[in-house]
């Protein structure tokens, strides 16, 4: 015992060997928090504490899976094999399964998963023949699932005032009607769904104290991962079971609580000192993972939180690169910099491999311009926790209809959209589409083109319903021959009613396919600007698809599978490390979230969940923030996040102007970006604003106000309104770069600039926009 114990430092020691009550060990980033626990559950096995009397509590089945297999290295692993370690859902399924007479369940109840509930709830909408639009099953299963996690039942609801004027103020006075009928149809099918493993336990050991006993005297020890992140369910199982004997441990971070939107409340690790009287606290403070500046310039930042257990972390490594701060123009330049940046990193660190490297986001659809910048520079990369943006449903639907509009005959478009959003054409329909068109050898849309030719069985309504969208398609097909793709996009998101359908989806799966809606109506202008600016007389929607294509390639050497640039949300990132992190996005709205500006509590939390971002870093952390990035259908002016402010300038490496920029006081910055997105018109226009606007651009600009260009046929030099080779200038997109060569004559007029992070662009002057550098 003493053997493996001498591997710990003084203070992961001394939160193993206490076992005589409740004990809160508050684990710094990257300061061993798993190791304290594995081996405090070894050392509790060594002092003949019998397996199954302990209870261990994880969030996650990989987490328990590692620490059995570590615990099995330093016992015996049949020890291990007692153990009542796994998932607060798994565990309490377990129990569930012994105890589900006391609830009227069958032991072999099923588990629906979030798939199997929302199934049921469009169902239980539809029976009740409510409008599916203003009753969107995935917000109908985020209320219930909120208020199982509040521990709040179906009747509980009911008798609520305050949720059922909320209710009435959203325009859904019948979603405790829904609840109800959903909770009364599982139990009928003798199903619990994951809410409810946590609900009924509660009202398992509420109700019945004599099984509430039994596992208190059962279960003589317990220990909780990641505590912080518990919620009010969880929190309240685990004090019952715990609160007569004390012997509880529980493991986390207070900095690192970033979960309160899936219910989990920070008060919990906060006020455990209260909850249990005699607690002792330890503090693992040594930082293993990163440099002495990453850990430095974390600690910095969250010491503005009021909110938190008081702790000091330390790192005993070199001091490494300070952190890097860049401010780009533009979204489009920060992903094009992000992906120089790491080549040039492997370029002076040979022993980095694409691995090492990983760019965080606040929200996935800022990913969209990064997939396409590491795929233009040939840098793998793969969507941790997620999907490719261009694999996300909503945007496949999207692409779908684009597809279906260039070529009707498209079977997995049609496939796709023919129901979507809901127009009443079910998958009853569908399947005699396919049976008609198999058996007259032709596409689908044929038959649905003209249904009695093909002796289509189905009624009058749906017919009807088929030819709604049949000529809602043909309407998309006559524009696409006349109009541009920015302006063919436009009508079909908008005509489809999809944009409508996200933006009143205020869950949080509704908000996230919103925003990536927004993303890729942004890619969009994006993509029809930069072909503008190249010189296209038009651009189609053909062009796009092609481009779409060749993004959406997944082909890959699986030989290299695991050596890959890694993309992720912060939230997805909390628990992994590596060598060198981008953390983009750093503005205003943005990192902080615009939903958190009210709340001071929701202000600390975004504050934590930076931390959490910094401290994945071991060796090299970079910052960016962009002034302008197109969000919520506008480019909007990026401010940076007062985020920054709150890190320790001695610890960031930052040329002297973006330390000024960064001192520019927040309410001018408010006052110009309101009367910049009052000016902006909607999503679509081709009209752009000149970022930064007039009075934040230095005076060494002069923007180009007129062009006028005339080929010398003795030197071919172009002189273009006084450009020549040479000059520097500037692109509100592409930032700053020279040129290097002119092209062509009169309004063909192009300039060839070679831009200091977003390569050679080839740039008709007449749409180009560019301003001299001075």
């Amino acid at each position: 015992m003493k053997e493996y114990l001498d591997q710990l430092n003084a203070s992961q020691r001394e939160a193993v060997e206490y076992i005589d009550g409740a004990s809160l060990v508050i684990a710094g980033a990257g300061s061993g928090k798993t190791r304290v626990l594995t081996y405090k559950i070894a050392y509790l096995l060594s002092r003949g504490i019998p397996p199954q009397s302990i209870l261990a509590l994880t969030f996650t089945n990989k987490a328990a899976r590692e620490m059995k297999e570590r615990i099995g290295l330093l016992t015996e692993p049949e020890a291990t094999r007692r153990l009542w370690m796994g998932t607060f859902h798994s565990i309490f399924a377990r129990i569930l399964r012994f105890e589900a007479a006391h609830l009227g369940y069958p032991s072999n109840f099923t588990i629906y998963d979030a798939a199997d509930s929302k199934s049921l709830i469009k169902s239980i909408i539809k029976g009740m023949q409510l409008d599916d639009k203003l009753y969107r099953a995935g917000m109908v299963q985020s209320r219930i699932s909120n208020a199982k996690n509040a521990l709040i039942t179906c009747k509980a609801y009911e008798q609520s005032k305050e949720l059922v004027e909320g209710d009435i103020r959203s325009k859904v006075p019948l979603i405790r009607e829904i609840y109800k009928r959903y909770q009364s149809r599982c139990f009928q099918a003798g199903a619990m769904d994951f809410d409810d493993l946590l609900l009924q336990t509660n009202i398992l050991f509420r109700d019945h104290p004599e099984v509430l006993n039994k596992y208190r005297n059962f279960f003589q020890y317990i220990l909780v991962d990641e505590y912080q992140d518990t919620n009010f369910a969880q929190h309240l199982i685990v004090l019952r079971l715990s609160e007569q004997h004390n012997r509880i441990c529980v493991v986390g971070d207070d900095a690192q609580s970033i979960y309160s939107f899936r219910g989990a409340n920070i008060d919990n690790i906060l006020q455990f000192k209260s909850q249990y009287p005699g607690c002792r606290i330890f503090k693992l403070e040594r930082n293993y993972r990163s440099t002495r500046n990453i850990v430095d310039a974390a600690n910095s930042l969250i010491h503005k939180n009021e909110k938190q257990i008081e702790k000091k972390v330390y790192s005993e490594k070199e001091p490494g690169s300070k952190l890097g701060l860049i401010s780009l123009y533009s979204d489009y330049e920060e992903a094009y910099t992000v992906a120089t940046k790491i080549l040039a990193l492997r370029r002076e660190n040979r022993s980095y491999n694409y691995a090492d490297f990983a760019v965080l986001y606040r929200t996935n659809a800022q990913s969209r311009i990064l997939e396409e910048a590491l795929r233009k520079h040939g840098i793998p990369y793969r969507i941790y926790g997620g999907l490719s943006f261009y694999q996300r449903k909503e945007i496949k639907d999207i692409i779908s209809y684009f597809r279906l509009v260039v070529n009707p005959h498209d079977e997995e478009a049609l496939k796709r959209v023919i129901n979507f959003p809901a127009r009443g054409i079910g998958n009853t329909t569908l399947s005699k589409l396919l049976e008609a068109a198999t058996e007259y050898n032709v596409s689908p849309w044929t038959v649905l083109s003209d249904p009695l030719e093909y002796a289509l069985a189905i009624n009058s309504g749906t017919a009807n319903k088929l030819q709604q969208f049949k000529e809602m398609m043909l309407s998309f097909q006559e524009k696409n021959t006349t109009m541009s793709l920015d302006e063919i996009a436009d009508a079909i998101i908008k005509e489809t009613g999809i944009v409508s359908l996200f933006a009143q989806d205020t869950s949080v799966e509704g908000q996230s396919k919103f925003e990536n809606v927004q993303e890729l109506i942004k890619g969009i202008l994006e993509y029809c600007e930069i072909k503008r600016e190249e010189g296209a007389e038009t651009v189609r929607l053909t062009d796009f698809l092609a481009e779409v294509a060749l993004l959406t390639d997944q082909d890959s050497d699986k030989d290299q599978e695991a050596d890959k640039i890694t993309l992720m949300t912060v939230h997805a990132a909390k628990g992994l490390e590596f060598k060198n992190v981008f953390i983009v996005g750093l503005e205003e709205d943005l990192f902080p979230s615009m939903m958190s500006k009210d709340s001071s509590r929701a202000l600390e939390e975004e504050r934590r969940l930076f931390y959490v971002a910094i401290t994945r870093a071991e060796e090299n952390c970079i910052l960016t923030y962009a002034k302008s990035r197109f969000r919520n259908g506008k480019s909007m002016i990026g401010i940076p996040s007062r985020f920054l402010k709150d890190i320790d300038p001695v610890f960031l490496d930052a040329p002297d102007s973006i330390s000024k920029e960064r001192t520019v006081e927040s309410d001018g910055f408010s006052r110009e970006r309101q009367r910049f997105n009052r000016d902006e018109p909607a999503a679509f226009s081709s009209r752009r604003e000149t970022l930064p606007p007039e009075q934040t651009v230095p005076a060494s600009y002069r923007k180009l106000s007129k062009i006028s260009s005339q080929v010398s046929a003795s030197s071919g030099v172009l002189s273009i309104d006084g450009l020549t080779v040479g000059t520097r200038v500037r692109h509100d997109r592409f930032g700053e770069g020279q040129i290097t060569a002119f092209e062509g004559e009169g309004g063909n007029a192009k300039a060839i600039v070679q831009f200091d992070n977003s390569g050679i662009k080839h740039l008709l002057l007449k749409f180009a926009k560019l301003e001299v550098i001075q």
